[in-house]
């Protein structure tokens, strides 16, 4: 199916030592990282590998006291030194799912709401409280989350295949099931532009087991779709993906990135104002060693990536430069899925990040710029 083809739709003195000794080594090896990488253009930094790291300290994640700056935040190039809060740990405010996604934030509620895909239900965070609660069950094996222009819900539902809205009423919506008469595989990460239109991908992975969905037969590509709430269209506007998976735009919605879990890559896209993808290129190559998952953008272009797969020092958050350059790296106990900014008086500024079975926030130096 070519783009473009539209369809009608629907302490002590020795610790001290030890800490301030391995605080001086990692400021140094960002800051002799950080001058190789200094300049560098983004056609060549997309191939650049990861850096390996280093394993943080073992930590109690029941027990919230930690050394500052918080070792599970790792400096790669002195860029990335202004978005080190310096003065606030990692923390984990929820464990117990099997595998969280599609964290979103609602400010209005002072929550969290988030996927846990194999349990089929979904789950909201109380950053009031403190606690966690059930927000619906079942959940059709809800998968990737966010909020349109309006404040309202839109949710990609593995075990119906399918687009749905949650009105302020709590009815849901249906906003996308098909195209052409065929059934997506199931539809996994969303986002939604500032002109209303809802952007969506559509890996195989609800229908390729009955962990996350339900075992069924592919009808249509992996295919990255729009819909256009006025105009009642759906319209593919990427073709040429294994596993398309997360995606985001860059603050001023002139770039379109898009996580390949089935390569793995990142892809970026020129993104005009009519909402024409063109110039696909690399933005950054994991060469096999773990993926991108998720991804969202801060207010000075970086890309924050939910991942892992590649060993417990790549589990977490990479932090990306516009140029992509690998500039930072949150460390996390479990592989990360999917990530949202946002944080209770504080512009957006926190990081939410679901993992594994878990929950976590982390209060970065920078703003989000999606919902």
């Amino acid at each position: 199916m070519a783009p473009g083809h539209n369809q009608q739709s629907d302490k002590s003195e020795g610790e001290e030592t030890v800490l301030e000794r391995r605080h001086l080594l990692r400021a140094a090896a960002a800051t002799a990282v950080g001058s190789a990488f200094a300049g560098s253009a983004l056609a060549q930094n997309a191939g650049l590998a990861d850096p390996a790291g280093t394993t943080p300290p073992p930590r109690d994640w029941g027990e919230p006291i930690v050394p500052y700056p918080d070792p599970a935040f790792e400096i790669f190039d002195p860029r990335a030194k202004k978005y080190s809060p310096g003065t606030a740990p990692v923390r984990r405010l929820f464990t117990g799912a099997t595998w969280t996604e599609g964290p979103v934030y609602f400010g209005d509620q002072h929550s969290v709401i988030f996927s846990d895909i194999p349990n089929n239900r979904m789950l909201r965070y109380d950053e009031i409280t403190g606690e966690t609660t059930l927000f619906r069950s079942p959940s059709n094996n809800s998968n990737g989350n966010t909020r349109d222009r309006q404040g309202r819900l839109v949710t990609c539902e593995h075990g119906a295949r399918r687009v749905t809205r949650t009105e302020y009423t709590g009815a849901i919506t249906v906003l996308a099931d098909n195209f052409g008469g065929k059934r997506f595989n199931s539809p996994n990460g969303v986002i939604v532009k500032s002109d209303n239109t809802i952007w969506f991908t559509d890996p195989a992975y609800g229908i390729m087991g009955d962990h996350e969905g339900t075992r069924a037969k592919e009808e249509l590509p992996h295919n990255v779709y729009m819909i256009d709430p006025r105009a009642g269209t759906i319209q593919i506007v990427a073709d040429d993906f294994d596993q398309p998976n997360g995606l985001c735009f860059s603050p001023d919605e002139k770039l379109l990135y898009i996580t390949d879990t089935g390569k793995p890559v990142i892809r970026v896209f020129d993104c005009s104002d009519d909402n024409k993808l063109t110039n696909g290129r690399l933005f950054h190559d994991y060469k096999g060693t773990g993926l991108s998952d998720d991804i969202r953008s801060d207010e000075d272009g970086n890309i924050w990536s939910a991942g892992g797969w590649a060993g417990a020092n790549f589990n977490g958050v990479s932090v990306y430069a516009p140029d992509g350059t690998p500039i930072a790296r949150i460390v996390l106990p479990e592989t990360a899925g999917n990530l949202c900014f946002g944080g209770m008086g504080h512009n957006h500024s926190y990081l939410y990040i679901t993992a594994g079975q878990s929950l976590y926030m982390y209060p970065v130096h920078t703003r989000g710029v999606e919902l």
